[in-house]
């Protein structure tokens, strides 16, 4: 059973920029110029030198700097916000900090900057490792480009890699796919954790059109459910064992920033567009890049504040995505009731359908469940 200290903090850095737009990203990111850069590091700092001093109570057990693609900023970029959050936020010893990089954008002299300033984890977007399927998604490098990458990270001795990868993806086959997920299991000893993710078409993307126009060759659903399916068989050969819906890892190298948000650790979010939970509290900073420019430190927007009952289910559905599933011990310690009182009647549907299965203190999908883990969750909404 996952478990987490709820007076331990996270904090996450929003980087919106990236080389060229994927097709099917419906993130906030964008290319830019230098000087947009430049200014918004010094807008990013400026906030997270606020966010230091005036909310962040406890100290941080992660950090993870996402995208958008970090790594296309210059290292001197990134270098100055880990210095940033070095002198105002408090790191616990061993803290996890993880920043996003994609094959070419990524040099030698930058993997050194990222370990000398306190970076030790890496997550690599792949998707893929065939050329047409790169292509068909617009990403940016080919898969020599990710092993480079992989290989670089290894002589910067980095040791705790992430890599991404996609099912479902437009011309994919089953058999593409499981060969893209033994390359990687057997690239490097240093990748420690793969998340896995089905392609999931966006309306407002250039997919999202390609979909309405009938342009889009997905597979069907039967060889998207076989790709599901063989993922956690694979990964499992090799060692990498499912602790969450969409991500393996070797025993020890879970992505602890993701289990915090997965079991309710209060994080805090600098950047653009960035987003916030904590003090039961969601808050959201304005996507808005020149608003944001000239005013960082300008109070992020309410967007949510989670009465009891909203706590609660959001105990539920988040837990319920760990593979280890969600702890009866640990609902009656943080909401001072028992968990069979409010959910008793959908916990004893779902375990009488085979859905759910108890044992000893936890609740959890069952293999079944797992299938048809949206359903579930909608019932504790």
């Amino acid at each position: 059973m996952m478990t987490t200290d709820l007076t331990k903090s996270e904090l996450y850095i929003h980087i919106p920029f990236c080389v060229k737009k994927c097709l099917y990203c419906d993130f906030l990111s964008f290319p830019a110029d230098e000087k947009t850069k430049e200014r918004y590091i010094e807008a990013l700092c400026d906030e997270l030198m606020y966010i230091g001093c005036e909310r962040a109570e406890n100290p941080l057990r992660s950090v993870f700097i996402g995208g958008g693609t970090p790594s296309v900023l210059s290292a001197e970029h990134i270098v100055r916000v880990m210095d940033t959050v070095k002198e105002r936020f408090t790191l616990e010893e061993d803290a996890e900090i993880t920043i996003e990089c994609n094959p070419g954008t990524l040099e030698e002299e930058k993997l050194k900057a990222y370990k000398e300033c306190g970076i030790n984890r890496l997550s690599l977007g792949l998707q893929s490792s065939h050329e047409k399927e790169l292509k068909t998604l617009g990403r940016i490098h080919t898969y020599e480009d990710f092993v480079s990458c992989i290989r670089m990270a290894e002589n910067a001795d980095f040791d705790n890699i992430n890599v991404d990868l996609m099912s479902g993806l437009p011309g994919q086959t089953a058999s593409s796919f499981e060969e893209t997920l033994r390359k990687v299991c057997t690239l490097s000893d240093c990748i420690k954790h793969i998340s896995a993710y089905s392609l999931i078409v966006e309306e407002e993307t250039p997919f999202g059109q390609m979909y309405e126009d009938g342009q889009l060759n997905l597979p069907d659903e039967d060889e998207d459910r076989e790709m599901y399916h063989m993922t956690t068989r694979i990964l499992s050969e090799y060692g990498f064992e499912r602790y969450e819906i969409s991500n393996y890892a070797r025993p020890g190298f879970e992505c602890r920033h993701n289990i915090g948000y997965w079991t309710g650790v209060d994080y805090y979010a600098a950047g653009l567009d960035a987003a916030s939970f904590y003090g039961h509290c969601r808050y959201s900073n304005t996507p808005d890049m020149e608003e944001y420019l000239k005013d960082p430190i300008s109070a992020p927007s309410l967007i949510e504040k989670l009465d009891q009952s909203g706590l609660m289910s959001e105990y539920m559905i988040l837990g319920l995505r760990l593979t280890s599933g969600v702890s009866v011990s640990g609902f009656e310690k943080r909401f001072k009731t028992g968990i069979f009182d409010v959910y008793g009647k959908e916990i004893d549907r779902f375990i009488q359908d085979g859905l759910l299965d108890h044992a000893g203190d936890n609740i959890k999908l069952s293999e079944k469940g797992l299938d048809l883990a949206n359903f579930v969750m909608r019932a504790f909404i």
